[in-house]
């Protein structure tokens, strides 16, 4: 009865293995993975020009290359370049040359067109160029990491298993012969049911065998610290590549073609392969015992430092520095500068006590990140405790962010983040306590709304601006939110607004003011078309999302949800035809009757729209919406139509109106590959 089941299970696997077998080969679509721009510029027209030279050589290398690499360089000092691909080892060249060609355009066209100093990951190939030499060297720097979401029921044969397959997979890799590929792929069955666990390796051909080797083993390393307990997970270095999957990762054809092709054994090499098999054995004892020992050593430092240190949590931190909170940010925010800020750390016992061992009476709700509770210190101060999920792959980096960042900014129209805890595994964010949550609770609750009147809700919009202009011009540093929304402006014990999540929040240096990112974050109905579609983000990005909350405000509906049926409108195209039709009042919240001042109303409207309109240049900065809001009389420009409904066109592909952008189930270092 079950070899039908069986059989049918079979034929679905190896139909899903050829469909990715398909994708990694479809010569059209490369699948793009990250990129890297450094902050140094292409100044002059001479390195422009030479850049051009090499790309155009790397990819007309690519066309004939049997080994999937190559390097080049051109031009003269100070204007010289150099750069070079490698392809993955058991794609073809047809494969290879497209990845390459489409590599050449994507990184100086779309993602950094401006820089020196540039590299792009694909699922097939990989590219970098530098005005500096990089050939026959070793780099591990910038790296990126992905990593399944969902975990696996991981024992010690599972562990076992799993270094007894890379183990020879590096050694073999490491140590192929000069002029060769680097790489390596295997699988290795881990359960009594034909189930298999997938293996490859490689690195860049110019890196002698030891360098391979000691890449390989890094980037193994990085995988134990990662993705542990993961269905799958990958290190991408500029020298080398690791990744492990529980479904099949490469062309098995290909890999079985070549393990079976005769290769030209010597006698001296065939008195040899006894002695292969024993350096083989060795180095896989090696890469155990290193394993375990360092894993022993780190755990006794730990141990010893904390005792040592009145603040454990410290090493935690101290783990993470050098590391950028987010791949499209500010070099000036890194992990380890949260040093600086030894007064926030607490301890984790305090919390537990606070909030009673997290006890369901204390819960205020459940974030994107992990359940937030209320608590109380013992001298009585009432928090809010937002825990970061163990099993969130998402929100590591958004911690540190968070951490980095609010610690610095004061305002009262800011949450304030009295602390944060990082002990046993526990990820801690602790704020001031908000006794009215936050705004949604209110807004979109129709028993709720009426104890919003007009003067509340003009208030609460005054708040918001006040809280988004210092933001974006008055503090010391420039920060956009990208994630506003009601949910995320909490209300006080006075029904002040605080902004609050700064988890998603990018910071920029100097003058700049807009970027490109790769990396989608926030929440559909609030993303401005321009981010959303293109990931440009700037201040005015903010400024649309708080024209979309300032609707919602006046008219009580959401965004996200709004639709009428019998016109197929959004919130900000109903509201800009009531408007322009001169009904502008009839999008008021009908609660708002009898406590509205109708020339105040009609002006937030036109406030509203101006923010939402699809051109960020025609939007208002918010310091023009401040004053707009507490000017009277003052002649205002006349909005265009806005932009189309980000959220109502989007989310029809998504399980959840309110579901954050970007590869499904992003992770702390990278965007994950779709699994």
């Amino acid at each position: 009865m079950n070899s039908p089941i069986k059989l049918s299970n079979t034929i679905l696997l190896y139909l899903l293995t050829l469909c990715i077998i398909a994708k990694a080969q479809n010569l059209n679509n490369p699948n793009y993975l990250h990129h890297f721009c450094d902050d140094t510029t292409t100044s002059t027209t001479t390195y422009k020009d030479n850049l051009n030279t090499l790309l155009s050589s790397l990819a007309s290398n690519a066309t004939s290359n049997s080994i999937g690499f190559f390097n080049a360089s051109a031009g003269l000092e100070p204007d010289d370049v150099y750069g070079l691909f490698f392809c993955r080892g058991d794609l073809s060249t047809e494969v290879c040359q497209n990845c390459v060609a489409n590599a050449t355009k994507d990184i100086v066209q779309r993602r950094c067109p401006t820089q020196k100093v540039a590299l792009i990951w694909y699922d097939e190939c990989f590219l970098r160029y530098s005005n500096k030499t990089m050939f026959s060297t070793m780099d591990r720097d910038p790296n990126y990491t992905l990593w399944n979401t969902q975990n696996v029921a991981v024992d010690a044969d599972f562990n076992r298993i799993l270094v007894d397959t890379i183990g020879p997979a590096v050694y073999r890799a490491a140590n192929m012969p000069a002029g060769a590929k680097k790489f390596e792929a295997t699988k290795a069955n881990y359960t009594t049911e034909d189930k298999y666990l997938y293996v490859l390796v490689q690195c860049t051909p110019d890196l002698s065998s030891g360098d391979c080797h000691k890449c390989l083993l890094a980037a193994y390393s990085g995988l134990q610290i990662c993705c542990n307990e993961k269905r799958g997970g990958r290190i991408l270095f500029p020298s080398c590549i690791v990744n492990f999957e529980m479904y099949l990762n490469y062309n098995e054809t290909y890999v079985e073609a070549a393990a079976m092709a005769p290769s030209p054994v010597t006698q001296g090499e065939k008195g040899s392969s006894k002695k292969t098999w024993i350096i083989i054995g060795a180095t896989l004892s090696t890469i155990v015992g290193v394993l375990l020992f360092s894993s022993f050593a780190y755990t006794m430092w730990r141990r010893k430092k904390r005792e040592e240190l009145q603040n454990s949590q410290v090493i935690e931190l101290l783990d993470m520095e050098g590391r950028t909170i987010e791949d499209d940010c500010s070099n000036e925010i890194v992990f380890g500068e949260v040093k600086s800020h030894d007064s926030l750390l607490i301890q984790l016992d305090v919390v537990l006590k606070a909030t009673n061992q997290y006890s369901n009476e204390n819960k205020l709700g459940q974030g994107g990140f992990g359940p937030v509770y209320k608590g109380v210190m013992e001298d009585g101060k009432e928090i809010a405790v937002k825990r970061l999920s163990r099993t969130s792959g998402q929100g590591l980096r958004e911690f540190m962010n968070e951490v980095n960042l609010i610690a610095r900014l004061q305002h009262r129209n800011l949450v304030k983040l009295l602390g944060c805890c990082l002990e046993k595994n526990e990820k801690l964010l602790v704020y001031e306590y908000m006794p009215n949550k936050s705004l949604d609770v209110f807004l979109f609750d129709s028993a709720m709304r009426v104890q919003l009147d007009w003067q509340r809700r003009l208030s609460i919009i005054n708040g918001i601006a006040r809280g988004l202009l210092y933001l974006h011009e008055d503090s010391r540093l420039r920060i956009i939110h990208r994630d506003l929304k009601a949910s995320n402006i909490l209300l006080d014990y006075e029904m002040n607004p605080k902004i609050s999540d700064f988890g998603m929040a990018r910071i920029f240096g100097g003058n700049h003011s807009e970027a490109n990112t790769n990396r989608i974050v926030g929440t559909y109905g609030y993303m401005a078309p321009e981010y959303a579609m293109e990931g440009l983000s700037s201040v005015k990005s903010d400024v649309f999302s708080f024209g979309v909350l300032m609707l919602e405000i006046i008219s009580g509906k959401r965004n996200g949800g709004f639709h009428l049926s019998e016109e197929g409108k959004s919130l900000l195209n109903f509201a800009w035809k009531l408007w322009s039709e001169g009904k502008g009042l009839e999008l008021m919240d009908s609660l708002l009757e009898k406590s509205s001042v109708a020339t105040e109303v009609l002006k937030c409207i036109h406030i509203g729209l101006l923010c939402v309109q699809e051109d960020p240049v025609d939007r208002p900065t918010m310091s023009s919406v401040v004053v707009m809001l507490a000017g009277d009389n003052l002649k205002f420009p006349i909005p265009s139509k806005p932009a189309f409904s980000v959220g109502r066109i989007v989310a029809e592909e998504a399980t959840s109106s309110n579901q954050r952008v970007g590869s499904a189930n992003e992770v702390t270092l990278s965007n994950v590959l779709p699994r």
